[in-house]
């Protein structure tokens, strides 16, 4: 059951303290254990390093890094043989997605200051982009939409997919949507395996996997643990950890909804969180039956009953104003505002991934179809990380071009800030143009 804490109750400090800390990874004790298996991917002579991965963690035994490869043809089949109803859906979902995140594009600029200087900047997408599709506990077409749409706006060429495939079978419907990406290159790994790949490639007899540029996509701990590894040998779009639901509510709330809207989350996974706060005790009690109540008949009843006893709480506040300040505190990956006046709240609301406004609003909406990106900072990391956007798949530049009145006008504050650091190579770079100048 769901537990209920009351924010006037003397040990409600230390039960809140235990719900900021759920983002706590036990990274550290993993890390020398995925740091050598990147080594060994990255000093790899032969395939045999990526096969034992697979091997080891994904239930099947494949022969030869051949067998990894997705064919675009099997993708296209996977298309073709989807029902009527699911193949509209999904365009639907690209559709919607493809249209929020054209409003996101960029562009460079440049400037010219009165003295002929050009100040700019250049936006490129990058090259190759690595996409990380979970599949251990359920298939998730929707984070490949979500992953690759961005990417395909932004202008990427290249597209690498990688997903686990216990038995060595990937969801059709997975298959389906990376044809409608149009993904020339997918792999069946997981894990650290999969993060490896993507960030060092592999090259053998029978396959040829250049690095990329960039990794998206969520996972579990070995795979936030391999991202935070290989950042800096490619980058990466954020450190997401297992998925969470924060509610704030009031009296004109709907208990059955808001239950289904905390169980959506329950559901995903046993670390998931869920959290309503509500100044109002009865809606509290009411939520806590609901859920109950449902959970008797969910079939992935086991994940998210453990999920909702171990990882959820119903906290009730004296006001919405404390409300507010709690949620903050949280940060949480979904936010809903389920109250009379939603938009009144917007604009004191700081830390949330996405923010869900109104009754009619659920999470899943958000999940599958509603245009913004799914891939969202988690376990209070919406204090100082993004939704994946457009703008993780882009590289800038910058441009400087000085004429001769621009260097005259600033050359000596230059060389004076230089002679400051000591660097007078730095110094004489500038002052040796100055003097040709006269």
């Amino acid at each position: 059951m769901i537990k209920i804490l009351e924010s006037k109750e003397a040990s409600f400090e230390a039960n809140f303290k235990e719900i900021l800390n759920r983002a706590s990874m036990d990274m550290y004790n993993i890390i020398p254990s995925v740091l050598k298996t990147l080594q060994d991917i990255k000093t790899a002579k032969d395939e045999s390093v990526v096969l034992k991965l697979v091997s080891s963690y994904d239930s099947w035994n494949p022969k030869s890094l051949d067998e990894l490869t997705i064919s675009p043809n099997d993708m296209k089949e996977a298309y073709n043989k989807l029902d009527s109803k699911t193949k509209k859906s999904l365009k639907v979902a690209f559709d919607r997605i493809y249209k929020f995140h054209s409003m996101q594009v960029q562009n460079g600029f440049i400037h010219y200051e009165d003295n002929g200087n050009l100040l700019g900047q250049n936006i490129r997408a990058v090259k190759r982009a690595g996409l990380y599709i979970p599949g251990g506990k359920a298939a998730y077409p929707s984070s490949l939409l979500m992953n690759a749409v961005p990417a395909i706006v932004a202008g990427v060429k290249e597209l690498v997919v990688t997903s686990p495939a216990p038995g060595g079978e990937l969801n059709h419907t997975l298959l389906a949507s990376m044809h409608m990406c149009d993904i020339k290159e997918a792999f069946k790994i997981g894990g650290v395996g999969a993060i490896g790949l993507m960030a060092y490639g592999t090259k053998s007899s029978s396959l040829d996997i250049k690095r990329v540029d960039v990794i998206t996509g969520p996972g579990n701990i070995y795979v936030a643990t391999a991202k935070k590894l290989v950042y800096g040998d490619v980058n990466i779009d954020m450190i997401a950890g297992p998925s969470e639901i924060g509610i704030i509510a009031d009296e004109s709330a709907n208990p059955k909804i808001l239950a289904t809207d905390l169980l959506s989350q329950a559901e995903h996974d046993e670390l998931a969180s869920s959290f309503l706060i509500t100044p109002s005790l009865n809606l509290a009690k009411d939520t806590q039956k609901e859920i109950d109540e449902i959970l008797k008949t969910l079939p992935r009843k086991p994940i998210a009953s453990k999920s909702i006893d171990l990882r959820g709480a119903i906290i009730v506040t004296k006001d919405i104003k404390e409300c507010i300040a709690l949620m903050d505190e949280i940060a949480p990956e979904h936010l809903e505002v389920c109250v009379n006046d939603p938009m009144s709240l917007l604009p004191f609301i700081q830390n949330a991934g996405a923010i869900f406004i109104g009754h009619n609003t659920s999470e899943a909406i958000g999940d599958y179809l509603a245009g913004p990106n799914h891939t969202l900072p988690t376990g209070g990391s919406a204090r100082f990380f993004s939704p994946l956007s457009v703008e993780n798949f882009y590289k800038k530049t910058s441009l400087i071009s000085f004429s001769k009145e621009g260097l005259k006008e600033v050359g000596q504050d230059c060389i004076v800030l230089a002679q400051n650091e000591g660097l007078e190579a730095h110094a004489l770079s500038v002052s040796e143009r100055l003097r040709l100048m006269k």
